[in-house]
């Protein structure tokens, strides 16, 4: 193909974009396998970057970008082309799969957790005990560095990734993932610390 042959077919007129889409549109309502292709071919590249961006982890978005067109050619019935064009479409299902995802994430974060609790040689612990860790944690976090302070409460309220919050805060990588360590490390012997001799005042 030649240059301006291939200039051409990226620069495709709008208006032909639009009845392309419209095509495509008209193949998944009616099941067509080989249009449904051609629609991954379409938008699959954008929703595996919405995807990426969104959760910092590329086996993740790998999975989302999966179930979006699963989605999609299971729920093709409920398109309607009067609400707005298959692309829209297809990113309000991305940006949904995104928060399921993110929801997934936030749930087995809390079951490490747990398990990790669980595994300490305290046994079950009784209502007043959960709030006396929750007590600790906040009087622990409260006294570490700034920067470790900072990296931790993003990754443990935000539920942010290491390389998320690079992305916010402007932080090279290692660096987050240095702060991430030590303030670990010192997040875990404060509260060993204060579990001993009380939190201070």
């Amino acid at each position: 193909m030649s240059a301006k042959a291939l200039t051409t077919t990226v620069l495709t007129p709008p208006v032909e974009e639009t009845r392309y889409d419209e095509e495509l549109a008209r193949g998944l309502a009616s099941a067509d396998a080989a249009a449904f292709a051609a629609i991954y071919r379409r938008w699959g590249s954008l929703v595996h970057t919405m995807a990426t961006r969104s959760l910092g982890d590329a086996h993740e978005a790998d999975d989302v970008t999966q179930q979006v067109f699963l989605g999609a050619w299971r729920g093709r019935e409920g398109f309607r082309p009067e609400r707005g064009p298959l692309g829209a479409w297809l990113v309000g299902i991305t940006r949904r799969k995104i928060v399921d995802a993110l929801t997934a994430r936030t749930r087995r974060l809390a079951l490490i957790d747990a398990a990790a609790q669980g595994a300490e040689s305290r046994g079950h612990l009784s209502a007043p005990d959960e709030v006396l860790d929750r007590v600790l944690l906040v009087s622990a976090l409260s006294r570490l560095p700034r920067r470790q302070r900072e990296v931790l409460c993003m990754a443990f309220y935000d539920d942010l990734t290491q390389t998320q919050i690079a992305a916010r805060t402007g932080m090279p990588l290692g660096t987050v993932k240095s702060h991430a360590r030590r303030g670990l490390h010192r997040l875990r012997q404060a509260i060993e610390h204060d579990r001993v001799y009380g939190a201070p005042l």
